[in-house]
């Protein structure tokens, strides 16, 4: 039986991932931080040469933009030394290896959808860390998968349950209107690491759903899908400073996987109403 080892399993790519092996001839080894601490290279190879996955999913990351700026180390330690730890063990013990990356690897300046070979050029500390373990991954592992994801949500916190909280005591909310990227599902992405973990087809890959917005466009949908009369006020990312400098278009394009596979991502607001209707419901 195959085995797949999933690092970061209580986060919502973790938990989306659980799901979609759900049923198959898989044995899933979930470990979170008190299972498995992916900064510590000796307990990473004791733990892999002893549970010899067949697959790693990486899907542990210090995501919490804001701090990692005060918080450097901490964040390379996680999103950087992390993945070459499980590198180095996927490549002693043969398996395959995902590390789940973002668009903060870009500098957020273009006018047009990245694809994958564009230059990165990380604005951020979240973004540079999370650069370095893309990086460690191509020095170290031989058989990978890089995806590059973004405005993720899913299964615990994140921007569309935020959202719907604040409806519930507040008629208005403001959002910013100049930042634009694709809201993204977690089973959506799920689904996609899951058509290309059978496969030879490594390299780096985007994973997003289709279409693009700005985060105000997309809190204005969740309201409008989930049947709320909160109203959205557009406001400018100058009015909304942040210690983290956010990416003002990060929209990824999924070249990759259009030229290589038959898989397309959902339509982020066809992906959004999956979502919405299971939480709602």
């Amino acid at each position: 039986m195959k085995k797949l080892l999933i690092t970061g399993c209580s986060g919502q790519l973790g938990r989306a991932l659980n799901r979609v092996y759900e049923g198959e001839q898989v044995q899933i080894i979930n470990t979170d931080v008190p299972e498995l601490d992916i900064t510590n290279l000796d307990a990473v190879m004791r733990f892999v040469r002893e549970q010899k996955p067949d697959v790693i999913m990486n899907c542990a990351a210090m995501t919490a933009v804001d701090l990692c700026e005060s918080q450097y180390e901490k964040a390379f330690q996680i999103n950087a030394v992390g993945p070459r730890n499980l590198s180095i063990a996927a490549r002693e013990t043969g398996a395959k290896l995902f590390q789940v990356s973002t668009d903060y690897v870009f500098s957020g300046n273009a006018d047009h959808p990245y694809v994958e070979t564009d230059r990165p050029d990380p604005q951020s500390v979240y973004g540079s860390t999370k650069l370095a373990g893309e990086q460690f991954v191509r020095d170290f592992a031989d058989r990978y998968f890089i995806i590059r994801t973004a405005w993720l949500y899913g299964e615990g916190k994140n921007f569309a349950a935020t959202m719907l909280r604040l409806a519930e005591s507040n008629d208005t909310i403001r959002v910013v209107r100049d930042q634009y990227g694709t809201p993204t599902s977690a089973l959506e992405l799920a689904k996609m690491m899951h058509v290309l973990e059978p496969t030879e087809n490594y390299g780096i890959f985007h994973g997003t759903c289709e279409g693009q917005c700005s985060w105000a466009d997309f809190a204005a949908e969740i309201f409008r899908q989930a049947g709320k009369n909160t109203n959205v006020e557009y406001i400018t990312t100058a009015e909304y400073p942040a210690p983290a400098k956010r990416p003002a278009y990060s929209v990824l394009e999924n070249q990759m996987l259009h030229l290589t596979t038959d898989f397309k991502m959902q339509q982020w607001q066809d992906a959004l109403s999956v979502y919405l209707k299971e939480i709602l419901s």
